[in-house]
């Protein structure tokens, strides 16, 4: 199953390092990732397999919630379908 990761917050070092531990940590797979600042705010998007994961997608959303918490972003976990069709035109 694939889903997208979205992380936005005030830019700091160390988002992208600790969000791909806890990715890889759980084997979840980013295919893809994409990450820009813009006047000082971060934002990225990543494509992510979990199809092997260790957590089930709810217990992924809670874990990334906790450390989006934890570390002053905000992050969420959305089934890939389900951001293709909130942002179609």
């Amino acid at each position: 199953m694939k889903v997208i990761v979205t992380v936005i917050g005030k830019d700091k070092p160390g988002i992208i390092a600790k969000v791909s531990t806890a990715l890889a940590q759980n084997n979840v797979n980013i295919e893809d990732i994409s990450q820009t600042i813009m006047q000082g705010n971060f934002t990225m998007l990543m494509q992510c397999d979990i199809e092997k994961a260790s957590l089930t997608l709810k217990g992924l959303k809670s874990a990334l919630l906790s450390l989006g918490e934890e570390i002053g972003v905000s992050i969420h976990v959305q089934h890939e379908d389900i951001f293709n069709a909130m942002h179609k035109i």
